[in-house]
């Protein structure tokens, strides 16, 4: 019989049709299979474990452990202050308003030591004659926007340009976290929009449900506040406030179930350092089981200006704090201490920054 195997051309190429001949396998290539299959397989586990580590530092906030414990101590968040700018996002520098309460960019609010920004949310409609007589200037979508009364009434006074909307300051807001992770912010929001409108925009800002801080997720009512090291080490370091009620499964709290605050105005001379209740119902010293409300402290006047929030910023501030707030709110101090010009002060050696880290007992 002919071995099919066998039959060649005389040019030595196998017939078609014919079986190819299976060369024998050597151990030394035998050895060269093996350690290639061993490499790729180390190659593979490599990066799955770069994976694994990946998702977990996407998990587990950089500034966790050790380093937040330094930071924050044990301090709960009731017992933390935090440097607050009053209308944050009225600056020269985010929008072209032509009166402001701070000089600077929310940013760079957030990059000077600021830690609670208040922020005045509007819907805003759509206008097709706004966007004509602008020139093109105004064609904005309808949205949440950041206006100080109504979007629509007077530019550089009640709005801004470009406007300013709210999903980008949150974004803002939760960039300025995810690049600093031992740090808390808190929002507190006057509040024009209604809950859908709000859980739109909110849902839109890419990043912020990880990071948002949820009381009842904490049991807070039942437990108090957990401590600030605990929220950096868990990543939910944002707090979002409303003047409304009805939007708490957003994960934003009604400010008159969590907080205590004074009354905002210093007056138009700035001499009221009375430091009263801002709702009548809720006192400043009120008492709660197991649950104590933080205290929103407001110390700036009717209308901002440069020179009156130099004079009652620094030793006036401190001296408030001391005196008057002390006493009323049955010897707190404040958890937000929110001012005007944030950086100005009276000469006196006090800042609203050096005078909330004095609150926090650093030197």
């Amino acid at each position: 019989m002919v071995d099919m195997d066998t039959i060649q051309t005389s040019s030595g190429a196998r017939l078609r049709g014919t079986p190819a001949r299976h060369p024998r396998t050597t151990p030394a290539a035998h050895a060269r299979r093996a350690g290639r299959l061993t490499f790729v397989c180390l190659l593979l586990l490599a990066l799955l474990g770069a994976a694994a580590g990946a998702s977990s530092a996407a998990r587990v906030s950089p500034g966790t452990g050790p380093a937040a414990a330094a930071r924050w101590g044990d301090r709960r968040l009731d017992e933390a202050a935090f440097l607050t700018t009053h209308n944050a996002f009225t600056n020269y520098e985010d929008s072209r308003w032509s009166s402001v309460n701070q000089a600077e960019s929310v940013r760079a609010q957030l990059d000077n030591g600021v830690r609670g920004l208040s922020l005045d949310t509007h819907w805003y409609e759509r206008s097709t004659w706004l966007c004509v007589i602008s020139f093109g200037s105004d064609c904005y979508p309808s949205d949440v926007y950041l206006c100080h009364g109504d979007c629509k009434t007077f530019a550089g006074a009640t709005y801004a340009l470009p406007r300013q909307s709210f999903q980008g300051t949150m974004q803002t807001v939760v960039d300025f976290l995810a690049s600093h992770p031992q740090e808390v912010v808190t929002v507190f929001l006057e509040d024009y929009v209604d809950a859908g409108q709000l859980g739109q925009s909110l849902g839109r800002v890419r990043g912020l449900q990880e990071m948002l801080m949820r009381p009842d997720d904490w049991g807070v009512r039942q437990n108090g506040w957990p401590k600030v090291a605990d929220l950096v080490t868990a990543g939910k370091r944002l707090l979002i406030f409303s003047d409304r009620p009805d939007r708490e499964h957003l994960g934003v709290m009604y400010d008159k179930s969590w907080t205590v605050s004074n009354y905002w105005s210093l007056g138009d001379l700035g001499d009221d350092l009375s430091c009263v209740t801002r709702w009548p119902d809720v006192p400043l010293d009120r008492q709660e089981p197991g649950f104590r409300r933080l205290f929103t402290m407001s110390h700036h006047r009717n209308v901002p200006t440069v020179l009156t929030a130099a004079l009652d910023n620094g030793a006036k501030l401190r001296g408030r704090i001391a005196g008057q707030c002390r006493t009323a709110t049955g010897g707190r101090t404040p958890n937000y201490v929110s001012v005007d010009f944030h950086r100005l002060s009276d000469g006196s050696g006090h800042t609203p920054a050096s005078i909330v880290a004095e609150l926090n007992g650093s030197p």
